[in-house]
């Protein structure tokens, strides 16, 4: 089953293509990485397959759901947590869960049922009490990942998250990544750390706006003769510009 299909899809800024004709397929319960550097291109995709901004041209369907035609009717099937730390900083944890299970107009008794869930998943019950910016990053990754996940979202969207934080974190969070896919959820997350690549079932490397490259970790590597993803990445940048 495919959860998430792209046709050219392409976004412009004035004379500026920031997302270049690209074309994908993503299968329900799978692990794809969105791989490029900075100004690849990797957000603005991100942004058009929540239905956040409108293509320029092309279309993608997010669980079947045009995100040309009904943009706003794909926000209920998704989750989605930015690159940039997005929540309350003043509240406590609990206020948090509690502030987004109403903007997911989820009941009441389903709000608290979903946030013991999430509290007791991402493992949050000694910080409940605390308020969100006393958290170290790594738990603050952690209860935003559950905040998005409160409405039970069948594709998860992740943009960079986790940016900033230290390589064991990022390792905790990649294995409840990996949980969640097992649970049939679909996970599409963009990264510029080249050796998250190895944690996905396949990945996409953008440059200037377009697909250089996709296929599994390991496929790709014996496709350039590489050892890692990085190097693959420095070869297929170092070719664009020759």
């Amino acid at each position: 089953m495919i959860a998430i299909k792209a046709e050219n899809l392409t976004r412009r800024f004035g004379k500026f293509t920031a997302v270049d004709q690209i074309s994908l397929e993503v299968e329900r319960g799978e692990v794809f990485g969105f791989l490029g550097a900075n100004g690849a291109g990797k957000t603005t995709a991100i942004r058009m397959f929540c239905g956040l901004i409108k293509p320029s041209a092309g279309d993608a369907w997010v669980g079947g759901i045009s995100i040309r035609k009904s943009p706003r009717s794909i926000k209920k099937r998704i989750g989605y947590m930015s690159q940039k730390f997005s929540l309350y900083e003043e509240l406590r944890v609990s206020e948090n869960l509690d502030f987004f299970a109403g903007a997911y107009n989820l009941s009441v008794s389903e709000a608290e049922k979903r946030k013991d869930e999430i509290v007791r998943q991402f493992q949050l019950e000694d910080f409940t009490d605390r308020t969100t910016k006393s958290l170290p990053l790594g738990w603050k990754q952690r209860l935003a990942l559950g905040c998005a996940m409160l409405h039970r979202p069948e594709i998860l969207f992740l943009d960079e998250p986790t940016g900033g934080v230290d390589p064991v974190t990022r390792r905790n969070f990649w294995e409840m990544i990996h949980n969640l896919a097992a649970e049939g959820t679909t996970v599409f997350v963009t990264t510029h750390y080249m050796d998250e690549a190895e944690y996905c079932h396949r990945i996409s490397i953008m440059n200037h706006g377009e697909i250089a490259a996709m296929g599994q970790p390991a496929e790709l590597k014996k496709q350039y003769d590489k050892e890692t993803i990085q190097e693959v990445f420095v070869h297929l940048i170092k070719s664009d510009l020759c």
